[in-house]
Order: C-alpha cells, then structure tokens, then sequence
C-alpha cells in the first residue's frame, strides 16, 4: 500500500465497527434480484483448468510484510501454471473502492467489496491473494462466510511480525508519523489490532520470504 492509503485504512477508525456499520446498507441485496446460474459447476471448472480457486487472506499491522510474502507468492504460483491475483488494499482504492474514505462504514465497505471480488477470483479458479491491515476479527469472519457459503476455501494468514518491528521497519514513516501525532489512531499504537485466533497459517516478522512462501504453497495444495 502507499502510504496515504495504508495510513488511512490502518487509521481510519478508533475502534471495532459498530453494529450500524457492520450492517452497512450497501452491502444488502435486493428481494428482487435473483441468481442466474451458469452452465459450469465448480467441480467442471476446476477439471478444465487445472486446480481450485481460493483466497489467502494476509491480515497484520502495517508495514509487517503481508504484501510483500503475498506478492512473492503470487509469482511463484503463475510461475507454476496456476493463475494468482494480489488484490492490495491499496490498488484497490485506485479504482473499485476509490469512491470509499476512511469512516467506520467506509472501512467495512472496502472489507466487504474486496471480499467479494476475492469469492469472484476464487469461483473463477483463481488464487486471490488479499492483503489488508484488517484488523478486526468480526470483519474477517465475514470475508470468511461469504467463501463458506458456496464451498470455496478459504485460508486466513496471520503476518505476526511485532509492532516493535513493524515500526523499526517503517518504510512508508506511518509509525513516526504516529509518533509525531499525525495519524492518532493507527493500529499497533493507538488502534487495536485483534490477532487471528486460529488462522490457517502463520508467517512470523523475521522468517525469510522464501520459507514463508513454500510453507504457504505446502498449506494450499494440502
């Protein structure tokens, strides 16, 4: 992410979204809209290319390293045959969710949409490679329902690396900036972040990329 967009998404909010946000009328579907089904079933689809879609959900605090281990492996699996997408927060903004801000509604907006672009990936036979900050577990367990709901995997990684460290590393000056005031409410110094309880995977701040990657390879073909 670019430093404006991950200070505001690691920013935007004090506190875990309240029940008003969390039901955000935009994310309700219309009584009248029903789903047309296509000719191919999922068992089909995965027979014709190769393997199933799914969608590793790399949450952590900024500047832990999820885009960096997410874009790694997304190379290394197009490297292989296997069709992966990053779907960044931050790339995001530029065009889907450039319409959102940084308000508690908007936040859960971004979380929803890039959830649900991620179950499109997926159902497409696609790796969805997400990687946002996320730092709420009702939020993730949404993402996470939508997947169960038509039986597509879903893997949550956990990119544990300490604040300590997080902020030592600081390539986008978020935590100075913290530190300086500018940014009150960034998570890991004056937001809460709510580790994943039980996540699929756990990549920790100081294990090489090429270790993490092959780790992760191991869990998804599993």
């Amino acid at each position: 992410m670019s430093a404006g967009a991950e200070a505001g998404e690691a920013a935007g909010q004090a506190g875990p979204p309240t029940e008003a946000a969390t039901l955000n009328e935009r994310g309700r579907r219309s009584p009248d809209v029903v789903w047309h089904a296509g000719r191919l079933t999922s068992e089909h689809r995965a027979a014709a290319l190769g393997g199933r879609g799914a969608t590793l959900w790399f949450t952590g605090l900024p500047a832990s390293g999820k885009s960096t281990v997410a874009a790694a492996l997304e190379a290394e699996l197009v490297a292989r045959g296997r069709p992966a997408y990053l779907l960044d927060g931050d790339n995001l903004r530029h065009g889907l969710n450039g319409d959102l801000g940084f308000s508690p509604e908007d936040r859960v907006e971004n979380m929803r949409r890039t959830a649900e672009v991620a179950r499109l990936f997926a159902d497409a036979g696609v790796v969805a490679l997400v990687s946002l900050v996320s730092p709420y577990v009702a939020d993730r367990a949404l993402a996470r329902s939508r997947h169960d709901e038509t039986g597509l995997p879903f893997l949550e990684v956990w990119v544990s690396t300490s604040v300590e460290e997080c902020e030592r590393r600081d390539p986008k000056g978020l935590y100075a900036r913290a530190r300086r005031g500018e940014l009150p409410n960034l998570t890991g110094v004056g937001a809460p972040y709510e580790p994943p309880e039980k996540p699929e995977i756990e990549v920790t701040g100081d294990e090489p990329v090429e270790q993490a990657v092959e780790r992760l390879l191991r869990v998804l073909e599993g």
